[in-house]
């Protein structure tokens, strides 16, 4: 399921520096279609999703919120 997310991100991200005038139109179309790049972007997605729980239970922990 991620990886859908990966490439929804990656689309958004190419448009947006697009419209930004940052990439041309067939770089863009690149990022969205890479499985590399694709693969990257579900491996960080992964690992924030990880940090930010990891983050959370921290904090639960530490102001009670776990009990």
């Amino acid at each position: 399921m991620s990886a859908v997310f990966a490439r929804i991100l990656l689309r958004y991200a190419a448009g947006a520096l697009v419209a930004r005038g940052l990439l041309d139109i067939d770089t863009a179309a690149g990022i969205s279609t890479d499985q590399d790049l694709a693969a990257v972007a579900q491996i960080a997605i992964g690992a924030g999703m990880g940090a930010a729980t990891e983050i959370y239970y921290a904090l639960a922990r530490r102001f009670g919120w776990s009990r």
